[in-house]
């Protein structure tokens, strides 16, 4: 698994992971932001009064109405990415990575709301009667270019598993798993079938769960979320300010925490917030294809909504909770993960600035650290060496290794720094005191309220309801792209894989399923960036003939 997330990491690195990827996705948005007058603050009022069903006519074209529109797309951006991928980005990138994640969704309001509108405006009507609609029909229909939606269609596929799937059950399988102990392949197999009963109805009967879903979900998390940072409210402006001093400085490293450079920051910061809200993903396009709407510029202009709800509301109280309890740059015990688990050759002291800055140069790719090759003694549970042992990227403290809880003697095989944790056929645990991120992470956040050791039954029933709307939808998105390659009955075949995999990845690890998520997200992104770009000025006359229409119909 250690080889794989390497190689995952390589091809991440060079897409994904990697600065021009960063500047296209967020050059893109700002591009929109001048070329159509900042239309996420222009028309952010106006979004409102369409969600409503105020300017609604009964001839109107589709499955959905504006709001299912709205909450199936949303259920499909909210999810482990405002609970886990926040906490992921201050792991990685300090709390000014918060800011650009913010600032990611700012411009994400503008992308959003054209390729929804040039999805909405190219749809097609399906063989068995619903809308299909998505990059890919744009890319055929008005680009020519189907074999540019061939690629998008393919990726969206893919990415459905990536992004929708794999990391959601798996998230949600270890917080039930920390916070009610009930084992990963349980939780995965129940709701595996309950997946499989919604998606088998279609975007209707999708529309009518993720609608009463999404508020229901959207109260219990804040009401957690606001009594941390209340029970907290000493460091709420400190934390306000840290997200911006380290904007220039980086972030030192305090705590358990190594520090991170002012360009890590950026980096993560901005894929997180991709992750979070899926701006120029080419994603929520394919859901609100299905509404009912006779201008697709006021169904773009609902999907203005989705970042500001998303990524400024969810996601920044989340950094909140993170920032104010103090708990990303604490040590925190837990079992370990092999694909975050490092072995070194040398002892390497945290209090030591020069080993502190050689771990730092390696974390944010510019540098190497010496890894141990060779054997690792144990002792009834405790290792015999002195070598320095990381697990995610912090010094790991009080380890105690042991075999199915009894502490285990005998020697572990160490290649290039990777642990092969495995004797006579049995998994060998590390446990410990090291940082944590992801789901733990905002899970030991909502424990620091008056709520308690309550608080992470909270994030555990929130990450439930999140994720588990977020594969619903994603399943949707992943059938419409299967639509357009292969026809309705491709569908079946789609569906019950999806399920399967949805299954399987509730027992998987953690970070090599992060980083395949980073990779199927570029995937689909370039294709829909070039795409709505090569349409810049259809999307800019769209937008005119949408106001001359309002006017004529609604005269003040």
């Amino acid at each position: 698994m250690q080889k794989l997330n390497e190689f995952f990491l390589l091809i991440d690195g060079y897409i994904g992971g990697s600065a021009w990827f960063v500047y296209a996705l967020i050059g893109t948005g700002l591009f929109f932001t001048i070329y159509l007058k900042f239309p996420q603050i222009r028309y952010f009022k106006h979004a409102f009064k369409i969600v409503t069903g105020k300017f609604d006519k009964k001839d109107d074209v589709g499955d959905t109405s504006h709001f299912q529109a709205l909450t199936t797309a949303l259920s499909g951006t909210v999810g482990t990415g405002n609970i886990a991928g926040v906490a992921f980005a201050i792991h990685l990138g300090g709390p000014a990575a918060l800011f650009w994640m913010l600032v990611t969704a700012m411009v994400g309001m503008t992308t959003k709301f054209v390729e929804v509108t040039l999805s909405h405006k190219y749809r097609e009507i399906a063989d068995d009667g619903t809308v299909s609609g998505g990059p890919m029909y744009y890319m055929k229909n008005k680009l020519n270019m189907k074999w540019l939606a061939v690629i998008f269609a393919i990726a969206t596929v893919v990415s459905s598993f990536g992004t929708g799937n794999l990391p959601q059950i798996n998230s949600i399988s270890h917080a039930i798993n920390a916070t009610f102990g009930i084992p990963n392949m349980i939780t995965g197999a129940v709701l595996a079938v309950l997946l499989a009963f919604v998606i088998i109805g279609g975007i209707k009967r999708i529309a009518k769960v993720t609608s009463r879903l999404i508020p229901i979900m959207a109260f219990i998390y804040l009401i957690g979320a606001f009594a941390v940072i209340l029970t907290n409210y000493e460091n709420i402006i400190p934390s306000f300010v840290s997200i911006f001093t380290d904007l220039f400085s980086g972030t030192a490293a305090t705590g358990g925490f190594l520090g991170a450079t002012v360009a890590f920051a950026f980096n993560r910061g901005v894929n997180r917030g991709l992750y979070s809200n899926e701006a120029g993903q080419g994603s929520a396009p394919i859901a609100h294809a299905a509404a009912k709407a006779h201008e697709p510029v006021s169904e773009g202009m609902v999907a203005i909504l989705e970042p500001f709800i998303d990524t400024i509301v969810i996601c920044f109280i989340t950094g909140l909770v993170l920032l104010s309890s103090g708990v990303w740059s604490e040590k925190h015990e837990n079992t370990f993960q092999s694909t975050d688990l490092i072995v070194l050759t040398d002892h390497f002291d945290e209090a030591d600035k020069e080993d502190i800055e050689t771990l730092n140069s390696y974390f944010a790719r510019k540098g190497s650290i010496p890894m141990f090759t060779g054997e690792l003694q144990v002792l009834e549970g405790e290792l015999q060496s002195g070598n320095s042992i990381l697990h995610a990227r912090s010094f790991a403290e009080n380890i105690e290794v042991a075999i199915n809880g009894t502490p285990f003697t005998g020697n572990i095989v160490v290649n290039n720094g990777v642990a092969l944790l495995e004797y006579e056929g049995q998994t060998i645990e590390f446990k410990g005191e090291s940082l944590l991120h992801s789901a733990p992470l905002t899970t030991v956040a909502f424990t620091r309220s008056f709520f308690g050791e309550w608080g992470k039954y909270i994030v555990s029933i929130g990450l439930l309801l999140f994720a588990f709307s977020t594969a619903i939808s994603w399943s949707y998105y992943g059938d419409r792209a299967m639509t357009f390659l292969l026809g309705t009955k491709s569908v079946v075949y789609y569906r019950v894989v999806y399920v399967v995999g949805f299954f399987v990845a509730s027992f998987m690890d953690t970070t090599i399923i992060w980083t395949f998520a980073g990779i199927t997200i570029a995937m689909m992104t370039l294709p829909n960036l070039f795409g709505i770009l090569m349409l810049r000025k259809d999307m800019k006359q769209t937008v005119k003939d949408y106001w001359v229409s309002f006017k004529k119909d609604n005269p003040e």
